[in-house]
C-alpha cells in the first residue's frame, strides 16, 4: 500500500512508522488492554518527497514537527485502530499537501489618484465638521 498525496507524488509503506499506542482518557475496562490509538512518524530528511517539498516542510513552524527533522502525529479520537491510522494518514497528507500549494507572490499596489484626493476631502470635511461643534468663544 502506498500513500498517494496527489497525482505526481506517493509515499511507500517504509517511509511511514506506524505504533499502535494505548488511547488517553476514559474508555473503561477495554482502555488498559487494547493499544487502539495510533503514534505516525515520518522523517522528512529521508522520504522520496522532492527537496523543494522537504525544504518547506523543514521550515514549517508546526508542533508536530520535531528538531530531527521528524513529523509526529498521534490519533487516538476513534475506538477502532484501523480508524485511527486512517486519520493519521489523512493528517500527514493534508500537511504535505499545504506545503504542495505554491502561492502566487503579492503584488503591491498603490491607491489611484482618485482615491487619494477622495480622502484627503474627506478629511477635511470631518475637520471643518468638528470645528463647528466647538464653543464659540469672543
Amino acid at each position: 500500500m502506498t500513500l498517494r498525496i496527489n497525482s505526481s507524488i506517493t509515499l511507500a509503506d517504509n517511509e511511514i512508522e506506524l505504533i499502535p499506542i494505548r488511547a488517553q482518557g476514559a474508555g473503561g475496562q477495554n482502555v488498559n488492554k487494547v493499544s487502539s490509538a495510533i503514534h505516525l512518524r515520518f522523517n522528512i530528511s529521508r522520504s522520496s518527497l522532492p527537496e523543494q517539498y522537504k525544504r518547506r516542510l523543514l521550515s514549517l513552524r508546526d508542533h508536530r514537527l520535531t528538531q530531527d527533522g521528524y513529523i509526529v502525529i498521534k490519533a487516538q479520537q476513534y475506538r477502532s485502530q484501523e480508524k485511527n491510522k486512517e486519520e493519521a494518514l489523512q493528517r500527514l497528507t493534508h500537511l504535505i499537501k499545504q506545503v504542495t500549494v505554491q502561492r502566487r507572490p503579492r503584488k503591491s499596489t498603490q491607491p489611484s489618484r482618485a482615491a487619494r484626493k477622495k480622502r484627503v476631502d474627506n478629511k477635511i470635511k470631518r475637520s471643518r465638521q468638528k470645528v463647528l461643534r466647538k464653543k464659540v468663544t469672543e
